[in-house]
């Protein structure tokens, strides 16, 4: 089948990209680096937020003000993340948005 063959955004979305874990699928990567793995579901409450895993560690951080709801990283790594998503705010706010239309959320560029 072809993505166009899909009814459904999200649908059309999981079928290009083929995702091996099934979470994967409810839940798009929209950026990797140092090891973090940056990740919003779909369908996702109030307040926009995104997931940051590393390992199995997992902290969610909130978009607008930029801050830590819940979860652990170490230091360091959160320290990472809280930067990136200052630097990419304005994007995250656009992923948040997208993926509350169930359309994929697009990818934004890692800290380098």
């Amino acid at each position: 089948m072809r993505p166009q063959d899909f009814a459904h955004p999200r649908e059309a979305w999981i079928a290009t990209v083929r995702p091996s874990p099934a979470t994967l699928a409810i839940m798009p990567e929209i950026s990797r680096f140092f090891g973090l793995v940056i990740q919003m579901y779909f369908d996702d409450h109030d307040p926009p937020h995104f997931h940051a895993r590393l390992g199995s560690t997992e902290a969610r951080i909130r978009v607008c003000p930029v801050e830590l709801l819940g979860g652990h990283l170490p230091p360091r790594h959160l320290a990472l993340v809280l930067l990136w998503a200052r630097l990419h705010e304005a994007e995250l706010r656009e992923c948040w948005l997208r993926i509350q239309r169930d359309l994929p959320p697009g990818r934004i560029a890692p800290l380098e």
